[in-house]
């Protein structure tokens, strides 16, 4: 059976809680395997509209195993308070597994987080404040604390310790805060061990055994391609790996388990935060695109900046990420355009060029260049089939998949679970 990586296309928000949860009641285990309260899912049930921010999305379905990978950041408070609001919304949320091995955001992780954002200035990069990079930079450093460590109070606090050595150096001395207390960050820490702990698990064996047992498995991505700390607008980029290979070292499974790839798009273009952004619009059709897409970050709150589908970036992702096949989103919300312009290339300095360019200076510089296509006024939220589509959004939507190098296999046509249409199937 087939081991599965589901991850965003472009720059985050494409819709990857929606496709997670499709795919929910026919795979065994969802895996996040990257990323840490950052990244917001909206998933939309029935009339139940639900919000999450580091839960796996297959954890809406009562059939599956919802598990956090070794390769997430975890804060605490977050995933208690996520777990009891969907408790209280009559959610079982008792099969989850969160590994040993996952790091803790720590409070001193999110200080740092704001104060440094708070620093730079014009030159900040867009971080949540919420402590993701500093948790990743202490991971690196290998001065951070891990799950497995709210179970041993003496290695919890040496580990604090030595990383507050530094860190309360850099506090007090650069950006003139108080000291942080060894002794209330290890007793916050504590306090939150023993509810976490019947979800901790060794995941890498659970998830391997799962794969020798012909389980399903869905690895799930956080934020987007574009947003890569390796392949992505770094620096404006996250602080791990949402592309494919993530997902290989995020749980702890062999790149030779995975079968197949699904990169998420949405059928125009959105980013939050800083960074360069080609085909963001500045006018009635880019916020016209906010509206109707509804574009507010699930985590942030912040609006996304808006523009037209950009299929260089889209080919960039089926490359980096070994696309297998594409799920397109929202393409309900082009509805009512008489043309949709769709960057197929970029000008550089002159030259037209057809592949993102590796030079930070060059993609901050590129301009799109535009082809249109005819759009279409009908409603398309009813749409069952392929065939149940305008003309001219079936056209739209061929034309995509030819500039964007991996077949569309599925398309979102409304928010809710069942507003899909599959092409083939994933499984």
């Amino acid at each position: 059976m087939p081991a599965l990586v589901l991850l965003g296309a472009q720059w985050g928000d494409e819709g990857k809680g929606k496709a997670t949860d499709l795919l929910g009641g026919s795979v065994d285990y969802v895996v996040r395997y990257q990323g840490g309260n950052n990244a917001g899912h909206t998933v939309v049930v029935g009339d139940q509209k639900y919000a999450l921010h580091l839960l796996p999305s297959g954890i809406l379905s009562p059939t599956c195993v919802p598990v956090i990978g070794n390769g997430v950041v975890v804060d605490p408070s977050v995933l208690l308070s996520e777990l009891s609001g969907l408790n209280e919304r009559g959610v079982d949320t008792s099969k989850l597994l969160i590994s040993g091995n996952a790091h803790i955001i720590t409070p001193y992780n999110v200080t740092v987080d704001k104060v440094t954002e708070r620093f730079l200035g014009k030159r900040k990069i867009g971080t949540t404040g919420r402590g993701i990079g500093p948790t990743y930079a202490d991971k690196i450093n290998r001065v951070g604390i891990r799950v497995q460590d709210l179970y041993d109070e003496s290695i919890l606090t040496q580990k604090v310790e030595a990383a507050l050595d530094v860190k309360n150096q850099i506090l007090s001395k650069l950006y003139n805060r108080r000291a942080i207390g060894v002794d209330q960050v290890v007793e916050e820490l504590l306090g939150y061990a023993a509810q976490i702990e019947p979800y901790v698990a060794d995941t890498v064996l659970v998830l391997n055994q799962a794969l020798e047992d012909d389980k399903v498995v869905l690895f799930e991505g956080g934020q987007g391609t574009l947003l890569d700390i390796d392949h992505g607008t770094y620096p404006f980029v996250t602080s791990s790996n949402p592309t494919a290979g993530g997902a290989c070292t995020g749980a702890g499974v062999g790149p030779t388990k995975i079968s197949r790839v699904i990169g998420i798009l949405k059928a125009y273009t959105t980013r939050v935060g800083a960074g360069p952004f080609p085909t963001e619009l500045f006018d009635a059709d880019g916020e016209a695109l906010r509206r109707i897409g509804g574009e507010r970050g699930v985590t942030t709150g912040r609006d996304r900046r808006c523009g037209w589908f950009d299929a260089v970036i889209a080919r960039y992702a089926t490359r980096v990420n070994g696309l297998t096949d594409f799920f397109l989103t929202k393409l309900d919300v082009l509805t009512g355009w008489e043309q949709i312009p769709v960057c197929v290339a970029y000008e550089i300095d002159g030259k037209r060029v057809e592949e993102l360019p590796y030079s930070q200076t060059d993609f901050h510089h590129a301009k799109p260049v535009y082809e249109n296509l005819p759009g279409w006024s009908e409603d398309i939220t009813k749409a069952k089939s392929f065939a149940d589509l305008p003309k001219n959004a079936q056209n739209y939507v061929k034309a995509l998949e030819e500039m964007s190098g991996a077949p569309i296999s599925a398309i979102g046509v409304g928010p809710g679970r069942d507003e899909t249409i599959e092409i083939n199937s994933f499984l």
